[in-house]
This record gives structure tokens, sequence and C-alpha cells, in this order.
């Protein structure tokens, strides 16, 4: 089987690598480009371990094929951070004790980040129903629906002093 050579910018970064046409983007990630924040937890979508963000839209990176990727572009919780100053959102997850093992956080991050680009000022129902396609299995849902209702009320305030 011919390797693709697929072209995309990954984190704001220009990225070109080789894969087999069958390659996840997940896979394509963690072994080509050594991103390896997103993680397989199911491997067919049902958990959201592997979220990342393909063209503004949330995605299961194990559902993606990585030729897929070609000219899009890909945010990983690589590019979250800006330097070594946390995202509102990583913050309250610190904060908040929201991170239990650890496994399901980069995916939880990577959702409520794009669900906060989109709605800055959502329900508590709203990020029940958006955080329900990402798993955890360490513990219930409360000290993560807090830290994403206190990122969303600090990123209005920042938003506030802004203008």
């Amino acid at each position: 089987m011919s390797k693709l050579l697929v072209s995309t910018t990954v984190n704001g970064d220009p990225q070109q690598f080789l894969c087999d046409p069958d390659t996840t983007l997940l896979d394509a990630l963690r072994e080509e480009m050594g991103l390896t924040g997103s993680k397989e937890g199911c491997g067919s979508g049902d958990c959201g371990a592997c979220t990342v963000v393909l063209d503004g839209e949330m995605v299961c990176s194990c559902l993606v094929l990585a030729p897929e990727a070609e000219g899009r572009q890909i945010a990983t919780i690589e590019g979250v951070a800006e330097g070594s100053q946390l995202h509102p959102v990583q913050r309250k997850f610190l904060e908040h004790g929201a991170l239990q093992c650890g496994f399901c956080t980069p995916g939880f991050i990577m959702a409520s980040k794009a669900l906060l680009d989109r709605n800055p000022n959502p329900s508590e129902s709203e990020v029940r129903y958006w955080l329900a396609g990402n798993l955890c299995r360490c513990t219930g849902y409360d000290k993560i629906v807090r830290a994403v209702m206190d990122a969303a009320a600090e990123l209005r305030q920042d938003r506030r002093t802004a203008a």
C-alpha cells in the first residue's frame, strides 16, 4: 500500500506527514506528529477522549481518516494553552479538581473550549448536553460542569474588560 502525503495545519503550524490511506487522524497525531495529548479510549467514537477540533468542528479523531485532514486546520489539546499560560478552561479544571485520572481530560477540555467558543453563556443543562459525548469513568461530572461554568464566567468577564 502506498503512503499518502498529507499537508495540514496543526495548532497554527503547517505540518506534513506520510500515512496509509486507512490511518486515523488520532494515530497520525500521536505517531507521526508526536502529539500524544489526544487519547484513544474506545476507538469507536463513544468516549470522546480523542476529541480535536477540525476546521472549527469538534470531532472524534479516532473516526476521521488522516488523509481527510488534507488542507484543513486541526486544533489539539497541545495548542490550547498559550505558552506557559493555561487557557481558562484548563485552569478551572485544575482549580475544581475536575481531572481525576486525567485520561479523559484532554477530550473534555477540547469539548468545553469548543462549547465556550460557540456559546459564551451556556446554562448548566447546555454544558451537560454538550459534554454528553465525553465519558469519564472515574467519577461524576459535577466538578467538570462547575469548571466549565466558572471558565465561562471568567471568559465573559475578560471580554467585558477588553471591550
